[in-house]
């Protein structure tokens, strides 16, 4: 999903021994813009293959890819573990999910039409979009391009993202058009709250703009010029024979169970991309170049200006600076947080870093740039756990910023531990407050209906076989039963478990015992945003 990737994600259950190291691809798709030796690698990271196993025992990952630049050079490019059920090994072809990295090139491909002068970036989006509505229209009316890609909107963290994840029927322009319903939670410009919905909208702007879809431009306009071959732009994409991963989530916390294989055909440019450790040294390349490459011929070209390479890196929305979860990990907090166009911007031992995560189901991603340095660190993994490729890249970091050796993987390892204690903590207190000896007011006839809420759309609810069942009507995946709790509260328990979200369901009844409104809230604090039950307010639908 294209989202960041919080350390207490499910985890999923390691498969296989690593495969042997690999050495260095050099021979990348591209040449850098100038030649450069190879640097070389450092001596801190002389067991980096045990640390990675070590890393993948802790955060049961069966499969990971790095790749590292420094230079302008790939230094190395490695797979470890297995793609899937099927036993093959991990390799610096093998294409993972990236998701919300996926951001950066919808960035990149707005600033490259704004060069192209069919876009400012501080147009207003009705200029491009003259149906474009928000819930206020003062935000309506004054939120422009660049306000697309910084999260400082007003939409609360992953608000409307139920309208594409986990996969819906809506088109782009479908889910684009509900914005106008989607509440504010705060002020425009007033604070960052990370979105995906947005960067569906930037993706119709540059649809608009180019005159052809997202997918083509992004086809001919950056991944055929770079010889990136081993990029989808989602799952639709892959082809028979490719080389890909498959993600993994451990259902209800007990099994391991693939991950579906979902597909954002309606909000790729949020973090539809799928790509391999290859693909991914090329793009780091680029971008630690300022913009520039050589084509196949060994020409020097530019995909954009180095000026519009460092304002998608400047800070358009501060982030406070959170407290870490645990004491182990006070050496990586930084001291400052912000947003640019499609990256995260941040600091770590005295250098600024670059960076963006990716999550999607089974499969999360980090790539840090250290631009001072001509770094670049890309890891992708199988499972849920951003402590996994968090401990991983900090390693490389380290090692390359000649930083002291650190435990990242233990450090990791106590985070994700008070996580999950968290979220114990959290459903023991729930099961304390629960009236266990309470009925609900009405019989299960009286909740059966059909609901609509004004952004999402209908939701049914049916008496089935003696229990009411819950299907999300644009979501195939948001299908399941409803159990009884207490009062006039239920759980849902989705049919899929791979999703761990099941939700509490609260009826609120007129006083004629009707049902008025009917309330949603994740059950569990490591809930991913992206299911943004709470933002939901279902209301039985007019008879027809």
């Amino acid at each position: 999903m294209s989202r960041p990737s919080p350390t207490g994600l499910a985890c999923a259950l390691a498969l296989a021994l690593a495969t042997p190291l690999v050495p260095a691809a050099l021979a990348a798709p591209l040449s850098p813009p100038t030649e450069a030796a190879p640097a070389s690698i450092p001596a801190q990271l002389a067991d980096f293959d045990a640390y990675v196993e070590s890393v993948r025992k802790t955060f049961d990952v069966p499969g990971v890819a790095v790749v590292v630049v420094k230079d302008g050079a790939v230094v190395f490019e490695r797979g470890y573990g297995v793609r899937g059920l099927n036993g093959q090994p991990v390799d610096a072809g093998t294409m993972f999910a990236i998701a919300s990295n996926t951001k950066a090139f919808t960035g990149v491909a707005l600033n490259m039409l704004a060069e192209d002068g069919k876009l400012k970036m501080d147009d207003r989006v009705v200029d491009h979009l003259p149906w474009f509505q928000m819930s206020d229209p003062y935000v309506t009316r004054e939120m422009r391009i660049r306000d697309l890609l910084a999260h400082r909107s007003g939409l609360g963290l992953g608000a409307g993202d139920l309208l594409f994840w986990p996969g819906t029927d809506y088109t782009t322009e479908e889910v684009a058009r509900r914005l106008r319903h989607v509440p504010l939670s705060g002020s425009f410009r007033d604070r960052y709250a990370y979105d995906n919905i947005l960067y569906g909208v930037a993706q119709l702007v540059i649809e608009k703009a180019s005159g052809q879809p997202y997918e083509a431009f992004l086809r001919t306009r950056i991944l055929q010029p770079l010889g990136m071959h081993e990029t989808r732009f989602n799952s639709d994409a892959l082809q028979p024979g490719d080389n890909v991963a498959t993600g993994y989530a451990l259902a209800d916390g007990k099994r391991l169970e693939p991950a579906p294989r979902l597909s954002w055909n309606n909000v790729s440019g949020a973090g539809g991309l799928y790509a391999s450790a290859r693909d991914m040294g090329t793009w780091m390349r680029l971008q630690l170049a300022g913009g520039a490459y050589r084509d196949a011929g060994g020409k020097e070209q530019r995909l954009f200006a180095e000026k519009t390479q460092q304002e998608m890196w400047s800070m358009i929305t501060p982030i406070p600076v959170a407290q870490p979860s645990v004491p182990e990990l006070m050496a990586a907090k930084p001291n400052f947080v912000g947003y640019g166009q499609g990256w995260m911007l941040s600091d770590y031992r005295g250098q600024k870093l670059v960076w963006h995560t990716g999550g999607w189901p089974g499969q999360v991603s980090r790539l840090t740039l250290v631009p001072e340095r001509k770094l670049g660190v890309m890891v992708m993994t199988s499972a849920e756990l951003g402590g996994a490729f968090n401990a991983i890249t900090l390693r490389v970091l380290d090692a390359f910023l000649d930083a002291p050796k650190t435990d990242w993987n233990a450090a990791f390892g106590a985070a994700l531990a008070k996580s999950r204690a968290k979220g114990d903590d959290s459903w023991a207190k729930h099961q304390a407050a629960r009236a266990k000896g309470s009925k609900p007011a009405l019989p299960l006839s009286g909740y059966a209906a059909t609901y609509r809420d004004p952004w999402y759309g209908d939701i049914s609810i049916a008496q089935e076989s003696g229990k009411l069942r819950m299907r999300f009507s644009r979501t195939k995946s948001l299908t399941g039963s409803l159990e009884h709790w207490h009062h006039d509260t239920f759980i849902v328990r989705w049919d899929e478990r791979w999703l761990n979200a099941d939700a509490f369901v609260t009826f609120a009844l007129t006083p004629d015992g009707k049902v008025r409104e009917a309330r949603m809230e994740a059950i569990s604090p490591n809930t991913d945003f992206s299911f943004d039950f709470q933002d939901l307010v279902l209301t039985p639908a007019p008879a027809k």
